[in-house]
């Protein structure tokens, strides 16, 4: 039997600013099986965001236990998170977060130049046109950022996620910046792939009918889980091939 890419039981986050303790996190408990489609909703202070960034391995808990892939991560280094971020997680924002003056290519190259042992240059493009052409851009490898739409942008922004084959693609507000039918292909896309690869997918909205693509749909408030229910009736992805039709 497999086990959950995260477990997390009892997670409390606490900020400290002057004399004042906000709790972000108040006892936070969940598993989220390998192949999960996992939606996280919630209103703008739930703690949503703070749930992301610790499972993003970007920030630490205050109280206890936080697993990816069966390994504690609650107290590791830096230079262990920072580690464990570049070769398991995948990230996908809401801005996109590409580099202006370089081409689609050398964006999803990015987290390869954090790869130790160093990956040859060669191999760095190898890897990075393979994913692109898993998101049907093979024929924007050398378009700038620029000379993209915003789906186009997002979709190099899923493939600089993917390149270095991690475990988990965390997606932040993915289509906040997209207007419906562009969002609603995103969404597509990220449908697909999980259809495709198995990839485990955790993604944060505010927006109902974002969510509504989840597997499972999880809502939070005031820094507590409210709701953790199956989607029944997620939409049904399409072939592949209409990643090539995404604006």
């Amino acid at each position: 039997m497999s086990k959950p890419v995260i477990s997390m039981h009892d997670v409390k986050k606490i900020y400290e600013l002057g004399d004042n303790k906000v709790h972000a996190l108040r006892g936070v408990s969940l598993d989220i099986e390998p192949g999960e489609f996992v939606t996280i909703t919630g209103a703008s202070g739930s703690g949503k965001s703070t749930l992301m960034h610790i499972l993003g391995c970007l920030d630490r808990v205050s109280a206890g236990t936080f697993k990816l892939n069966d390994k504690d991560v609650s107290n590791l280094s830096r230079e262990e998170l920072a580690n464990i971020r570049n070769k398991q997680i995948g990230f996908v924002f809401q801005g996109f977060n590409l580099l202006p003056r370089t081409t689609a290519t050398e964006n999803v190259e990015v987290p390869l130049l954090y790869s130790r042992p160093l990956i040859p240059a060669v191999e760095r493009k190898e890897k990075a046109l393979r994913a692109l052409e898993k998101m049907g851009l093979s024929d924007r490898a050398d378009h700038h950022p620029s000379q993209l739409s915003g789906g186009q942008q997002q979709r190099v922004a899923i493939a600089r996620a993917l390149v270095n084959e991690p475990s988990l693609i965390l997606a932040d507000e993915p289509t906040g910046n997209l207007d419906t039918k562009t969002g609603q292909d995103v969404m597509q896309t990220l449908l697909d792939l999980r259809e495709s690869t198995g990839i485990t997918i955790i993604l944060i909205t505010h927006e109902p009918e974002i969510a509504a693509y989840g597997s499972r749909i999880i809502s939070i408030r005031d820094g507590l889980i409210v709701s953790d229910q199956a989607n029944t009736r997620p939409p049904i992805p399409t072939e592949s091939p209409s990643l090539a039709a995404v604006p």
